[in-house]
């Protein structure tokens, strides 16, 4: 393991507590963004991928570069959100900004994973480039309320991203939430027990709030277990008991992934994605079985109309210090690692030769 996923194991959930700050900026009204209990109209200009508001859709900048949609898509992993910065699991709220600005110039527009697996992207707008946002371990600083589930709070990255889409209404609400709901140090469902000053009450709201504006749930176990350590039984009872949980919020809700806490695999890999457990007190067997893994680290993923691709082996990219530009500065190169670029069209798969031909180096293999 990494120094860095040491330090995660020792101290992520204990920052939780301090990773929303005390800003003088104002509470994005709920109200006024549209973040009410109810999901709000897609944008007009939306091209409606999936259920849910503000899908991806034309309007600002796209890429400088030909169609490409057998293309590398950018997986990008968020943690605490917040200016102090220990390692690479906090993001500063000005550079989580700046990420977003970055993302929008150069033509990327955000999509759910269940999306990319579907084959939903194809319905993206001319010169758009997908990219995944997840966001790991359900911190306050991911998404806090200030005073009520009314204010969102305008330094969590929900509060930015609400305020980025007022600028920018082709910017989607899309996103993975790889969430925690019995995580200690407010990391349960985005803060509870006043951490933060974020209520018990709102966790369930909050999580329902994502689903409802078309963002994508995702498992992280119950309290975030190191799966290599347990048996079998105790890995599906993490992954189901965590299905449980979001299925209280949304009730019916498809969980189409799951992030390995710390990248960790199970003894038994396919339990990651599969498997069952029996809650002895009830009697009743709760099944899960989840289209994608995210690991921890890797390259830009093999498009998944090329044989290399593995849904069940997503690479993520931490967001530590320079790494989205570098990245975006490497896809952006022509050749057969350059990155997805939609011609528009979704009856057809824009294939240059070059790139058909050959998967990115170092990109997953199954």
């Amino acid at each position: 393991m990494t120094p860095g996923a040491r330090r995660l194991a020792l101290t992520a959930l204990a920052l939780g507590a301090l990773a929303c700050s005390n800003g003088r900026t104002a509470p994005v009204d709920a109200r006024a963004s549209g973040a009410s209990a109810q999901p709000a109209p897609a944008a007009e200009s939306g091209a409606a991928l999936e259920g849910g508001s503000a899908a991806p859709g034309a309007g600002g900048p796209t890429a400088a570069l030909p169609p490409n949609e057998m293309g590398v898509i950018p997986v990008l992993e968020y943690h605490i959100i917040q200016d102090k910065v220990f390692d690479e699991f906090e993001r500063p709220p000005a550079r989580f900004a700046q990420d977003l600005e970055d993302l929008y110039r150069r033509g990327y527009r955000p999509v759910n994973m269940s999306e990319v697996l579907d084959g939903k992207i194809q319905s993206l707008p001319k010169g758009v480039s997908p990219v995944v946002f997840t966001f790991d371990d359900a911190a306050p600083s991911q998404f806090a309320y200030v005073g009520s589930p009314a204010s969102v709070d305008p330094k969590s990255a929900i509060g930015m991203w609400l305020e980025f889409q007022k600028r920018h209404p082709d910017w989607g609400s899309r996103a993975v939430f790889c969430m925690l709901p019995a995580a200690s140090a407010g990391h349960a469902f985005f803060g509870d027990k006043g951490i933060a000053g974020q209520q018990t009450a709102w966790r369930l709201i909050k999580v329902k709030w994502l689903a409802d504006h078309g963002f994508e749930l995702c498992d992280h176990t119950l309290w975030h277990a190191r799966l290599d350590k347990y048996p079998d039984t105790f890995v599906q009872e993490q992954l189901a008991r965590g299905q449980m949980a979001i299925d209280s919020a949304v009730p019916g809700y498809k969980v189409h992934s799951m992030a390995l806490p710390l990248g960790m695999w199970p003894k038994n890999k396919p339990l990651a994605w599969q498997g069952s457990w029996t809650n002895p007190k009830t009697g009743q067997t709760i099944s899960y079985h989840f289209d994608a893994v995210f690991e921890v680290s890797g390259n830009p993923n093999v498009n998944p109309h090329l044989p290399g691709f593995d849904p069940h082996r997503v690479h993520r990219q931490i967001m530590s210090g320079n790494a989205l530009e570098a990245t975006l500065n490497r896809l952006d190169k022509p050749g057969p690692g350059s990155r997805y670029i939609s011609d528009g069209d979704p009856k057809t798969v824009a294939k240059p030769a070059a790139v058909a031909q050959a998967a990115p180096a170092g990109a997953a293999k199954p």
